[in-house]
């Protein structure tokens, strides 16, 4: 029992000499433009193996060369333990001004630690240095250049307008990358529709030789693009920040036996820097289409199609609904398809078509797009429903191909409320009986007695005249909003923005709990680009990121709410870059914050609309 009270005590002892402590400090507060300098972390007390998750601050601002470079020191005095554990990353000023460095988080032994955030002043210094220049002592950016690179490459040089070409982003690579990269900008694709290529989450490396050396290759990224103007065309670079292992070699080695030895990469210290790999860019020659021997039901599809149909029903009654289905399948950008045009002949109402699509986005873009037509014939005989027309262009035999679906015939039968002779269930022959019967009117009042006051003008009687005035008055201002929807595409597309939207982040949930990293991101930038599109009236082949900001500066949305629509839109085409271990937080915090955009934005256009 002594002795472990005396243990206790010890320990109490030493927690006392040495309290913990967590601070940061800097080489200097004021620093020049592309000056380089280190800012530190540092953690001491008894036991630093509690130390757990250091979080370090955001350094927005600056540029992070290399880090967290970690060091431990211990020490011993009066046979009590102590230590210390530091973090430090090496830091470049880029813009001048006054710049605030948060606080880091540390954990130990369960308890939270934070140091003091740290004010840098950053003045005009030395102009940035050429990438001929060091950037460290041992390597230079050319150097790192030679032996890592982005390398952009399309399947066609020369496209047809609207036919797909294929753009595959590779990483080469001879160094070692220390952690997981950051992706600093996504290439724009102006006058170009861009569906994602689907490739594993994880970037699977693999050995090419590329101009004679041998390098490590890993795909990146990889987009089917679709041509929506003919001319010359242009892919602007992937940018990604490449934190890079480098090796540095001890001063005044020489070329000797024992130098190389202690050259070996296991007596070297190693520093990471970052690196801004950039892609080349991509530039598309697209050919215009033919103008001659263009079929009247062509509508702008291009590639390589099927076309079938199927009817529910040969035989109805009046006023009955048929549905008819007509699938397009093939190879081609199926989401840009137009629904066919269907002539019926008189005696026939037909509605809007149901649209949906199962798209296949592997490789070459294909899929199935399908629209359910409801018919209903309003009179009784023998009806045919005609053909329909679908046109496209087909790059691989440079023609134009027009299909068709078969006549269907179908048989209407006389339905039982289209006037077939019956008038509230009598035939004809009781009604012409019914004139040649003879109404005895009655000319005294026999022992009819007075009730009261008449109440031909009480509520009853009011209620009765004026309530259908309401009803046709409501049923007019529907009918004429419903017309000006219908001939308004743009006013209709705008009505139903926010709808849509609403049902894909609905998907975008339900894949959210399914832990379907892959199809949430992917549900969910449909869904706001989908809103972007219907909201500001951009067609579906011009919709891209800038485009939608263009538009909304153009409405004056404000724009620090533009920025959190930039950052979500590139969060979540980054998505897939990020690790796969919070990929549960990654993805509610990315619903949580486009749900806030999306509902911001809606403001703030409704706003605008009604000024």
């Amino acid at each position: 029992m002594f002795r472990r009270n005396l243990v206790g005590i010890i320990l109490i002892y030493a927690a006392v000499l040495y309290p913990q402590s967590f601070t940061a400090s800097v080489q200097s507060t004021t620093v020049g433009t592309n000056d380089q300098f280190e800012v530190t972390f540092n953690f001491s007390g008894q036991n630093i193996n509690g130390v757990r998750s250091f979080t370090p601050p955001n350094f927005k601002g600056f540029m992070i060369l290399s880090g967290p470079n970690q060091s431990t020191s211990m020490q011993i005095i009066n046979g009590a333990v102590s230590g210390s554990r530091s973090y430090s990353y090496y830091l470049q000023a880029q813009n001048v001004g006054k710049f605030t460095i948060g606080s880091a988080i540390i954990n130990y032994n369960d308890k939270t630690f934070s140091t003091q955030p740290l004010t840098i002043t950053v003045g005009k210094g030395s102009p940035k240095s050429s990438p001929q220049q060091q950037s460290s002592s041992d390597v230079s950016q050319k150097d790192i250049a030679d032996n890592l690179f982005i390398l952009a490459t399309s399947d066609k040089e020369k496209v047809d307008l609207g036919d797909q070409v294929t753009v595959t982003y590779k990483l080469y690579t001879r160094l070692n990358i220390a952690s997981q990269m950051q992706v600093a900008k996504l290439p724009s694709y102006q006058e170009l529709w861009a569906e994602e290529i689907s490739i594993p989450n994880n970037i699977t490396f693999s050995t090419e030789m590329y101009k004679g050396k041998q390098f490590r290759v890993g795909v990146l990224k990889k987009v089917a693009l679709f041509p929506s103007r003919a001319g010359e065309l242009s892919v602007t670079p992937l940018v990604l920040d490449v934190p890079v292992q480098i090796q540095q070699k001890k001063k005044g080695s020489g070329n000797n036996l024992f130098d190389d030895f202690f050259n070996d990469p296991f007596f070297n210290t190693v520093q990471n820097v970052n690196y801004n790999a950039k892609s080349n860019t991509i530039k598309l020659h697209v050919n215009p289409l033919p103008s001659q021997n263009v079929p009247k039901s062509y509508n702008g599809a291009v590639g390589n199609y099927t076309l079938t149909s199927q009817i529910n029903s040969t035989s109805t009654k009046a006023n009955e609904p048929v549905t008819l289905k007509i699938n397009i399948t093939g190879s081609g950008n199926i989401q840009l398809l137009n629904m066919p045009e269907l002539n019926l002949p008189p005696g026939f109402d037909k509605y809007d078509p149901k649209t949906s699509e199962q798209i296949n986005r592997t490789g070459r873009i294909n899929g199935t797009k399908t629209f359910e037509y409801l018919i209903i014939p309003r009179s009784s005989g023998k009806k045919e429903i005609p053909p329909v027309l679908f046109s496209y262009y087909n790059p691989e035999k440079s023609s134009y191909v027009t299909l068709s679906t078969p006549s269907y015939f179908i048989d209407v039968e006389q339905g039982s409320n289209s006037g077939s002779g019956n008038v509230a269930g009598y035939s004809k022959e009781e009604i012409k009986m019914l004139s040649q019967d003879i109404i005895y009117i009655k000319t005294s009042t026999g022992d009819l007695t007075r009730q009261g006051d008449s109440t031909i003008f009480g509520f009853g009687f009011w209620t009765a005249a004026l309530l259908p005035l309401f009803l046709l008055s409501g049923l007019i201002i529907w009918k004429r909003r419903s017309d000006k929807l219908a001939g308004n595409l743009q006013l209709l597309r705008y009505q139903r923005a926010q709808k849509v939207a609403r049902a894909r982040f609905k998907t975008a949930r339900t894949l959210m709990e399914a832990n379907n990293q892959t199809g949430f991101y992917a549900e969910i930038s449909q869904a706001l680009f989908g809103y972007l599109e219907d909201k500001l009236h951009i067609p579906k082949a011009e919709i891209s990121l800038d485009r939608a900001v263009d538009e909304l500066q153009k409405k004056n949305i404000d724009g620090e709410l533009i920025n959190k629509l930039r950052d979500c839109t590139e969060k979540c085409q980054y998505a897939r870059f990020a690790p796969g271990s919070d990929g549960d937080a990654a993805m509610n915090d990315m619903y949580n914050d486009l749900t806030k955009v999306i509902i911001e934005l809606e403001k703030s256009l409704s706003v605008k609309k009604n000024v």
